[in-house]
């Protein structure tokens, strides 16, 4: 049997605790792997901020693209929805609709301008271990379209009513205003401005008719430069240069209330034609006033307003044809014309290459239409009594009328107005030596009225009685000429403010203290409700400085 080792058998001693301490101090076993612990735990707190910030970034990227694609799409001048509906709507469709904050739109004449802003807060996964609770990523957009090219058209009425309760004062002060607000930010020569004034017909003036080639019956009267257009004319936008028209006999007429039964001195009033700023009798259908003709379109502040201050009220109320011939100076079929102007020094050279097509969209052509009335039915000379020889007769030495009858049944056939007798040849004077001249239509309109020939030279010599008198004279005067009805001019008025639309035109009505009918048909002209203004007094001012804006093109601003 074999016995114990007595050494094994005893316990081996216990080492004391200091050196139990020193030796795990000591000790080297396992540093490495607490040097990774540590290098693990940061690398997750990096990748986890990379997470945070990749979708903070991607929130921002998309939020701020929506804003811009938004403020663009609303900005543009031919969006015809609300612009804060279409950003809303930008929104809605990207998800994203709690996230828009504010929208801010201002616009005028050639500009809109939108303003958006959206936030969106996003929760952080590892952030928020340092104290970074929320990531806010918000975004900014504003867009902006500005027309560069703007071409404008003043068509204004200069009627004998705008001379009553300071209206052609008003209206000389407001569109004054408008040319110097419209063209003295305009650094870059962008705008320009032309005038139409308008009565009962439009002067046209030496400059443009000059550059019309197929105009008959010329009154040869200083200063008459109107014509008569042909209804055709309603159905185009342009005029051509080469349209065949007769132009305006240097004629008025005067009411029937206004016809007397015997004779009137030659220095009457009811006979003679006289024009001043005051005139206002009769209906006037192409005075002979230098100033008020259409102003081509110029960039000169100092011209357009000395050719408003210089606008007289006279006449009667066209709005179809003032209307017709500011489109037709925006159409560009009138752009060689204008090249041919200019390179005669009647418009500006910075003007080359205007009117621009419809079709740009770097430009912008505005009517600016402003009238206090109605129209009133338009006459015109017929053509047998717009040229060649009449059959009146005037006295070399006294510078008495008569005139020929062949139709009056006596011997004598020459009426003479101021002795009111008939004798067997043209009247020169008592003795019936000296002696006369046969007047052409243009020499008989230039001195007398048509009522007044009417009455005086065929009414009073063919009729007996006041019932064949009146007879005469209306005989006479549907000979002489011919009325437009007014409801004809308001279907042409409208006929050319439709065409004018169709191609984008912006009208702009204003009815400054105008009847029914006249706000009415100025209503219906404008592009729409808001481009129409309805102004009395000094609200005119008003209405032109709503339409007056600057120019630019569409562009992200911000």
């Amino acid at each position: 049997m074999f016995g114990v080792n007595s050494d094994l058998q005893a316990a081996a001693p216990v080492k004391p605790r200091h050196v139990l301490l020193r030796r795990f101090r000591d000790s080297q076993d396992g540093s490495l792997a607490v040097f990774a612990l540590c290098l693990f735990l940061l690398m997750v707190m990096m990748g986890g901020l990379a997470v945070d910030l990749m979708r903070y970034e991607a929130t921002r990227t998309t939020l701020q693209n929506t804003l811009d694609r938004a403020t663009l799409a609303s900005a543009s001048l031919t969006q015809t929805l609300d612009p804060k509906l279409v950003v809303s709507d930008y929104f809605t469709k990207s998800g994203m609709t709690k996230y828009l904050e504010g929208v801010t739109v201002s616009e005028g004449m050639n500009f809109r301008n939108v303003v958006a802003d959206a936030a969106a807060a996003t929760d952080p996964y590892f952030l928020h271990l340092i104290g970074q609770d929320q990531l806010d990523a918000a975004g900014h957009s504003m867009a902006e379209q500005r027309i560069n090219n703007v071409e404008i058209m003043l068509v204004l009425d200069v009627s004998g009513s705008m001379a009553s309760n300071s209206k052609l004062t008003n209206l000389k002060a407001a569109a004054n205003e408008f040319v110097d607000t419209v063209l003295s930010s305009d650094a870059e020569q962008k705008i320009s401005v032309g005038l139409v004034p308008f009565n009962g017909q439009v002067n046209i003036g030496p400059d443009l008719r000059a550059k019309f080639t197929s105009l008959t019956d010329d009154p040869a009267v200083s200063n008459v430069n109107c014509v008569d257009m042909p209804a055709s004319v309603y159905g185009s936008t342009a005029l051509s240069t080469a349209t065949s028209m007769s132009m305006t006999a240097h004629a008025d007429t005067y009411s029937s209330t206004n016809q007397t039964t015997s004779y009137v001195a030659y220095t009457d009033t009811n006979y003679a034609i006289g024009y001043n700023a005051t005139y206002n009798n009769g209906n006037v259908w192409c005075p002979p006033i230098a100033g008020n003709i259409i102003r081509l379109p110029s960039q000169s502040i100092s011209g357009l307003q000395g050719q408003i201050n210089g606008l007289s009220a006279v006449g009667a109320t066209s709005i179809n044809a003032g209307l017709k011939w500011g489109l037709a100076l925006l159409d560009p079929s009138a752009r060689t014309m204008y090249d041919q102007l200019i390179a005669s020094g009647k418009m500006g050279a910075p003007l080359s290459g205007r009117p621009f097509d419809f079709t740009d969209t770097e430009a912008m052509k505005v009517i600016v239409l402003m009238t206090d009335g109605e129209h009133f039915a338009e006459e015109r000379v017929n053509t047998a009594y717009k040229s060649g020889a009449s059959p009146i007769y005037k006295s070399v030495n006294d510078g008495n009328y008569s005139i020929y009858h062949a139709s009056y049944s006596g011997t004598s056939k020459y009426w003479v107005p101021h002795l009111g007798t008939w004798q067997s040849v043209p009247w020169t004077n008592s003795a019936k030596t000296g002696t006369y001249t046969v007047q052409t239509w243009p020499q008989v309109w230039s001195s007398m009225r048509l009522s007044y020939v009417a009455w005086q030279f065929y009414a009073r010599a063919l009729g007996t009685t006041s019932s064949t008198r009146t007879s005469a004279y209306n005989a006479a005067m549907s000979a002489f000429r011919s009325q437009t009805p007014t409801t004809t001019m308001d279907s042409q008025l409208q006929a050319i403010c439709a065409l004018a639309k169709d191609e984008d035109v912006i009208v702009y009505g204003i009815a400054f203290e105008a009847p029914t009918n006249g706000q009415t048909q100025i209503k219906n002209c404008a592009t729409s409700a808001a481009h129409y203004f309805n102004a009395t007094g000094l609200q005119i001012k008003t209405a032109f400085r709503a339409i007056a804006s600057n120019i630019s093109q569409l562009r992200l601003t911000q």
